[in-house]
């Protein structure tokens, strides 16, 4: 569902003026000023005035915002469960109690400016597709994880703007591709001063996207919702800095729900310690999923396993 003007339903907390409107300024006073009754567009407080005023009116509707994400609401019902996700003046709803949608639709709808936009689709660039249960075939070639780079090689680009968009565009695009995460991550450490030999790897990458096209993350419904996290770290893979690299993903049954990859801000002095600080980074990671699962009423009364390959 999307929300009509969202920020103009807020509350100011405070005195705040602001200019005449053009077209509206009065002839008899053009010095005064306007106080603001509502938050406005523009209004620096207008997305967290938004926050309050939906959120007050969901949990006045027997939803509870969950401690692991301030975004999410959830409200149980016996053994039913209704879920809540508000992005901005986006909202996704979910249950498995057909009545309650019902009604917090029609809620909704009565105290905002609601528009219907049917079954999820597309959120936030996502592309969601509904298709039965089946097995994905795993793709046989993948960018080398082992990629490396240095800030001394090559000659500088001429043009260093197309290697900033194509990495952005990468960026965003590790939302849903784990398996390019790595290597993105690697690119994009030479934004400022990017070289040939760092654009021929964006290419790389760019070649391999181009045959994994429709390669995506797929979620079986019926299996088990047990979390499993692996995890793993290069020894001073990054040639500048001597850094090493954190990676680490988790899964929820069969399919991935968090993953990372990230160069550690400190110098390892040995494998172990690079390993070392990778699974407490993934810990961290389980923790706070387990909070998350605890808050949307999934049995979590089980450690989690968390695999390593530090010997």
């Amino acid at each position: 569902m999307d929300v009509n003007n969202a920020f103009l339903h807020g509350e100011v907390d405070r005195d705040i003026y602001m200019e005449q409107p053009k077209g509206f300024e009065s002839k008899t006073h053009p010095q005064y000023v306007c106080k603001l009754r509502k938050a406005v567009h523009g209004l620096k407080q207008a997305l967290r005035a938004w926050y309050d005023k939906i959120g007050e009116f969901l949990v006045q509707s027997g939803y509870q915002v969950t401690p692991a994400d301030s975004s999410l609401f959830v409200k149980k019902q016996q053994e039913k469960i209704s879920i809540v996700l508000v992005y901005v003046d986006d909202l996704i709803i979910t249950r498995d109690d057909e009545e309650e949608i019902n009604s917090i639709r029609e809620n909704l709808s009565i105290r905002f400016q609601m528009k219907e936009l049917g079954e999820l689709r597309h959120f936030l660039g996502l592309e969601v597709e509904r298709i039965p249960m089946s097995t994905k075939v795993r793709k046989g070639y993948s960018p080398k994880p082992n990629i490396r780079l240095c800030a001394e090689e090559g000659k500088e680009l001429a043009n260093s703007t197309m290697y900033r968009q194509l990495v952005g565009n990468l960026i965003y695009l590790t939302m849903t591709r784990l398996d390019i995460a790595y290597a993105v991550g690697v690119v994009s450490r030479y934004m400022q001063r990017p070289k040939k030999p760092y654009l021929e790897a964006v290419r790389r990458i760019l070649r391999y996207i181009k045959g994994t096209i429709d390669y995506g993350l797929l979620y079986r419904k019926g299996e088990a919702c047990e979390l499993r996290g692996y995890c793993d770290a290069d020894y001073a893979g990054d040639h500048d800095t001597r850094r090493s690299t954190t990676r680490y993903a988790f899964n929820l049954g069969s399919a991935v729900v968090s993953w990372c990859s990230k160069r550690q801000p400190t110098v390892s002095f040995s494998t172990t310690e690079a390993e070392y600080r990778s699974v407490a980074m993934a810990v961290q990671e389980s923790t706070w999923l387990m909070q998350l699962m605890n808050n949307l009423h999934q049995p979590t009364d089980y450690g989690v396993d968390l695999y390593c390959d530090n010997q």
